[in-house]
């Protein structure tokens, strides 16, 4: 953890900003739940546990500048909450996401299954693509294997 600490410490200097105790706090919070996929409100609940002087509006600010640096990737699964994860150290994809509409889990697809479409479309339409996201709505095997009629799960509805 605490190379990876270093290494966005040196990536803020590059960009003219410091390592603040608060943003050190914030970091190490989402790198120890780096698996979860945390709400800025998660984040700072967790932060608080460690350092109760930080504000919500202090963790607010330094999620929008990680994410303004693509250090952490700002995500919207359709449920009006933003959440928040590293990004790949490369920076020119993220993962893609699988979203159960029955329970709101976010499942993770570590392959990146776009590049040919991305050459078709850069070819064709002559654009260059620097990022895409690709999330799959639908029910998990969880809730899946736990009914016997799919038609009875509780969809909810992406907007």
């Amino acid at each position: 953890m605490d190379k990876r600490i270093e290494k966005i410490k040196n990536e803020l200097h590059e960009k003219s900003y410091k390592l603040t105790p608060q943003r050190e706090a914030t970091l190490r919070v989402l790198l120890e739940n780096e698996e979860k996929h945390l709400s800025a409100e998660d984040v700072y609940l967790l932060v608080k546990e460690k350092a109760p002087e930080i504000g919500l509006a202090t963790v607010y600010r330094t999620l929008e500048l990680l994410s303004d640096l693509q250090i952490v990737h700002k995500l919207n699964f359709g449920d009006g909450v933003a959440r928040y994860e590293f990004r790949a150290d490369d920076k020119k994809h993220h993962h893609h996401h699988l979203i159960c509409l029955n329970c709101g889990s976010v499942d993770e697809i570590k392959e990146d299954w776009l590049e040919t479409i991305e050459k078709r479309v850069e070819d064709k339409y002559h654009f260059k693509i620097v990022d895409h996201h690709l999330m799959f709505h639908g029910i998990c095997h969880r809730c899946r294997d736990k009914v016997n009629d799919e038609d009875s799960l509780q969809i909810q509805k992406v907007t």
